[in-house]
Order: structure tokens, then sequence, then C-alpha cells
């Protein structure tokens, strides 16, 4: 194979070639780039950062509430029959508690579960799951005592047949609330 000359055209010269490539690439790189960020939008993102800075402050208060009752649960769920088992102590005894499970990063995995107290035991509340939770999830607890929410919120590993324990932890965040 002949070597390409000065006086050669500049397609028979390998160097154009190799960075009219690299341009092509960088061209092809960028679109699918672009088209991917425009099919694919952030939600995780919150525009009224101010609003949410406020709901961190009641929530706060509504799980502080729950740390002076000293509220704890036991949750099992049940992997066969989807029934959720949960187990109250403390000073409230509400006649229905809900139960969210909450995906970090996946809002269409959330599960909310309204669970009833049972007649027959003191502290024993039952509901209904529809389909499998595994993974990491916040488990987040509301009832009411009084009239006021309170709240236990704890990021958990979540799988059936295995127990939960929420209010265990020391609630983060609040140590200036304390009274």
């Amino acid at each position: 194979m002949p070597a390409a000359n000065a006086a050669s055209p500049w397609y028979k010269h390998l160097w154009p070639w190799i960075i009219i490539a690299i341009l092509a690439c960088s061209v092809t790189l960028t679109l699918s780039m672009v088209t991917i960020a425009v099919n694919n939008p952030d939600n995780l993102v919150n525009d009224n950062y101010y609003e949410a800075g406020k709901g961190i402050n009641r929530s706060l208060d509504r799980e502080l509430l729950a740390q002076n009752l000293k509220m704890r649960a036991n949750v099992h769920l049940d992997g066969v029959t989807g029934e959720v088992d949960l187990r109250l102590s403390g000073d409230s005894q509400p006649q229905t508690l809900e139960l969210n499970l909450i995906s970090p990063t996946q809002p269409e995995k959330d599960r909310k579960i309204v669970l009833t107290r049972s007649d027959s035991e003191t502290g024993r509340y039952i509901g209904q799951l529809g389909d499998k939770v595994e993974g990491r999830r916040f488990v987040e607890l509301l009832g009411s005592q009084d009239d006021h929410v309170w709240r236990m919120f704890e990021e958990e590993l979540v799988s059936h047949d295995k127990d939960l324990l929420l209010g265990d932890e020391p609630l983060q965040g609040a140590e200036d609330l304390k009274k």
C-alpha cells in the first residue's frame, strides 16, 4: 500500500478521518444523552424547598410526640397471606393506624396500608398488603392521640416473614426540640 504524500487529496489521509470519527461519536453520544434526559425526567427535585422545610419541622414534632408517648411497634409482614400484623405499645391506642412503605427512589412502589385495631387483643392491629414488598424502604406509622397526629419513621430493610421494629432508634434531627 503506497504511503500518502502531501500532494494527495485530504480524504486519502488517515488523520482527517480519525478527527471526523471523534466528532461524529461526540455528536451521537450527546444526542443520545439529551434523548434520555428528555424521556426520563428527574422526579426527585422539589421545586418548593421552603414548604418542604416547613414540613420537616412538622414531622419532627409528630415524631417527638410519638417519642413522648413511648410508642413502639413490631411489624410482621406475612409472605403467604399478605397480612400485616402490628403490635403497638405505648400511651396511645387509636382505632386505626396508617402504615406507609415508601420507596426512596421509585414512587410507584410506595404502599399504604390501613390497620384496624383488633377487638380480641390489646395493642394488635391487622391490615392487608396487596403484593409482595421487599428491599430498602422508609417505614412510616401514623396514629393519633387527643386530636394530635404522632409519627414513627425509620429506614428499614423490608422482607416478608421478618419483623420490623419501629421506635427503637433515637430521633434524629430533633435534639433541640426535646423538652
